[in-house]
């Protein structure tokens, strides 16, 4: 068999005709082809048919396993297209009547031959899970059935994304050319005669995968885990490849194919221990493909386990029957801080010590503080990695809960800079640094038992920033100085919900505890704030108390003193 690669431009009547028989294999993404996407294709369509009345349309290459003079053809690169094309195609036989439509149909399907030897079938066969979901509502034309579904009743988001770009199609078919058959037929004429596509064929699956990596590394709208999988999948024994791509599939939708390629992301870190300075797709390949045996290890070693613990620490889903509380709350604070390096650290740890309650927590509890202490202090992107890679390289040493991972524990000096940072004027922190602070203190004091929504808080000064020379504040608080040292530190602010915000902040403070603080019903979400209104006055000696008390209250519950 020759490994000849070939490639031709074809118009879409040739395209979908006998010469072609497409079959989707199993290892494909799903169809993610959105409104947005379809809708962009149809007016570009619409666009170059009004206005070039000669020229031809070019729509792109595909990608296909093929042996010459064979109609069957395995879709590697191009069944959004392919898929899309014939949502278009099925939409105008939806409009068209007699002689018109049967033309239209023989592009959803061949009608079958015997004497050439033609089995009556859809020209394109779709992944397992969809095919016969397209072929009974798109293929059969039933466009009509399919849109009175209701989405949520459909099994994927594959299937609704169909049901929306053939809704999206018709809606545009009428709106354009209204109730004229004509008009719609032309258009049907300009498609498959003057719209083209380059189909590059090969009978290597090999040679196919390549070609497929090169044209998708320069630019087309695929994430980089899609040209990985088509790396892997394509190198794994055949006899695996199905059982292997389904496991890769399930891994996808359970992640989201944006948490899934963030996965990759996190492995790449793993090995790399490094700020990326290429492409994902370069670096993936280099730092962990060619680190690991082979494509079966690969999936089953590495990316099996890796997303299954960043499914855990993502989702605070840790089942044990001890310390599961506890870690997943601690998980829910790490998800709080506005940066995922964490994640590799975790993801490293529960791939290999997920069973050992006691060591996870004492880990995650070390990790939440590390993260906590980065976050509040401001370390930037590349003092964090740095400072994580020391983690992930810890993590590569043999270690237990008798010989824990040093690495993860915060240093006396970074105690230290903690300790000063929670002295300083918190207020001035950017709002997510802030926020978490507060509500990690309030925590602290609930013993991990409130539950908190940080999209409803706002941080109040209780002393106000604004005081009037005739007022009990200024009376309370005569130095000026003394006032604007405790005005933004820890002590002088309390968490409110925002619809308490707009309130009046510089009433007295009895006035202030009752109106603004407590609400009407006296009392507070928070116990930072209901520790304020059982306060009887805020002297300058309750602040500076207040103030050692919280700071006690964080060095104990992040181990801050310097044993």
């Amino acid at each position: 068999m020759t490994k000849k690669i070939s490639g031709a431009e074809y118009p879409i009547a040739k395209i979908f005709s006998s010469d072609f028989d497409y079959l989707i294999p199993t290892y494909q993404r799903p169809y993610a082809w959105t409104t947005v996407q379809a809708g962009e294709l149809f007016a570009d369509l619409h666009d170059f048919y009004i206005k070039e009345k000669e020229d031809t349309y070019f729509l792109g290459s595909i990608v296909l396993i093929k042996e010459e003079g064979k109609p069957l053809a395995e879709v590697i690169d191009g069944q959004q297209r392919l898929t899309t094309l014939t949502i278009l195609l099925s939409a105008l036989t939806h409009r068209a009547t007699g002689n018109i439509r049967d033309s239209f149909n023989r592009y959803l399907c061949e009608p079958g031959n015997e004497l050439e030897g033609l089995a009556q079938k859809p020209r394109l066969t779709l992944r397992e899970r969809d095919r016969i979901f397209f072929k009974d509502y798109v293929q059969a034309v039933k466009l009509d059935e399919l849109l009175r579904i209701d989405p949520a009743q459909l099994d994927n988001e594959s299937q609704r994304n169909i049901q929306a770009n053939a809704r999206l199609f018709m809606e545009r078919l009428q709106s354009t050319f209204g109730d004229d058959p004509q008009a719609a037929t032309d258009f049907g004429s300009f498609l498959v005669r003057r719209c083209f596509l380059v189909a590059v064929s090969t009978p290597s699956q090999q040679a196919a995968f390549r070609v497929f990596s090169i044209l998708n590394s320069r630019g087309l709208d695929l994430l980089p885990t899609d040209i990985i999988k088509s790396d892997v999948i394509g190198k794994v024994r055949e006899s695996l490849q199905s059982e292997y791509n389904e496991t890769w599939e399930d891994l996808e939708v359970e992640a989201g194919r944006d948490g899934f390629a963030e996965v990759f992301g996190h492995i790449r870190m793993i090995y790399a221990k490094e700020k990326a300075r290429r492409a994902l797709l370069e670096e993936f390949r280099e730092r962990v493909i060619d680190r690991v045996p082979s494509a079966e290890n690969l999936v089953t070693q590495v990316i099996v386990p890796y997303t299954q613990a960043y499914l855990l620490a993502k989702n605070c889903e840790y089942v044990s029957t001890s310390n599961a509380a506890e870690i997943n709350a601690l998980l829910k604070w790490l998800n709080r801080i506005d940066n995922s390096d964490w994640l590799p650290s975790a993801m490293k740890f529960f791939a290999e010590h997920q069973s050992d309650a006691a060591y996870v927590n004492w880990f995650v509890t070390r990790l939440e503080r590390l993260a906590a202490y980065m976050h509040i202090c401001g370390y930037d992107v590349n003092g964090r990695i740095d400072r994580y890679a020391l983690v992930l390289k810890a993590l590569e040493q043999p270690h237990s809960l008798s010989k824990p991972v040093a690495a993860v524990e915060l240093t006396l000096a970074e105690k230290q800079r903690f300790l000063t940072n929670l002295q300083s004027e918190i207020y001035w922190l950017t709002a997510r640094r802030r926020n978490y602070l507060i509500l990690r203190l309030d925590s602290f004091l609930s013993d991990g038992a409130a539950v908190y929504d940080p999209s409803v808080l706002t941080i109040e000064h209780v002393l106000p920033q604004t005081v009037a020379p005739d007022s009990e504040w200024a009376a309370q608080w005569p130095d000026a100085t003394e006032r604007l040292f405790w005005l933004h530190r820890l002590a002088n602010l309390v968490p409110l919900t925002q619809r308490r915000n707009s309130q009046a902040q510089n009433f007295e403070f009895e006035r202030k505890k009752k109106a603004y603080f407590g609400g009407r019903q006296g009392v507070s979400s928070y116990i930072l704030t209901t520790q304020v209104l059982a306060t009887p006055a805020w002297s300058p000696e309750v602040v500076r108390g207040r103030q050692q008390e919280l700071v006690d209250v964080l060095t104990t519950g992040w181990g801050l003193t310097s044993t």
